[in-house]
């Protein structure tokens, strides 16, 4: 017979895996985003300094948005191991649907969520961007 665990394991893992590949898309559309307020600042208004500020919000935006999607990759590695360890052994410790009670046990106080952010925000992937357009438009300033 079936073990009912294995299937939630599986549809859990699914679920997770859709919102995970869902939150990337979406830290690239803020990214976009970043792109064009940054050219639409520097080129359209002349805001200066004020756009820089615009970019580093955006920044730590998709920081946050990033720190979403690895509390959801922390759970998918959860459910990946209990997955193997049913099809392997037959049995699992780990029990499906499960993610919000993971992330409550493990959550951090107000001070550790903004280290959460503030790591996740200079992380290679996310930083790309808004490094280059910062620098970008402190040459732009610089130069005009």
């Amino acid at each position: 017979m079936p073990n009912p665990n294995a299937n939630a394991l599986q549809n859990e893992w699914i679920t997770l895996q859709n919102q995970f590949d869902s939150y990337e898309k979406c830290s690239l559309v803020i990214k976009l985003t970043s792109v064009l307020v940054c050219c639409f600042v520097m080129y359209g208004v002349k805001a200066g300094l004020g756009g820089s500020l615009i970019i580093a919000i955006l920044w730590l935006q998709d920081g946050i948005w990033k720190t979403f999607q690895n509390r959801i990759s922390h759970r998918l590695l959860v459910v990946e191991q209990a997955i193997h360890d049913e099809t392997n052994q037959g049995q699992t410790s780990q029990l499906g649907m499960q993610f919000n009670l993971a992330w409550n046990q493990s959550r951090a106080n107000a001070l550790g969520l903004l280290s959460e952010y503030i790591k996740q925000s200079l992380k290679p992937t996310v930083a790309y961007p808004y490094v280059v357009l910062l620098i970008f438009m402190a040459v732009t300033l610089y130069v005009d």
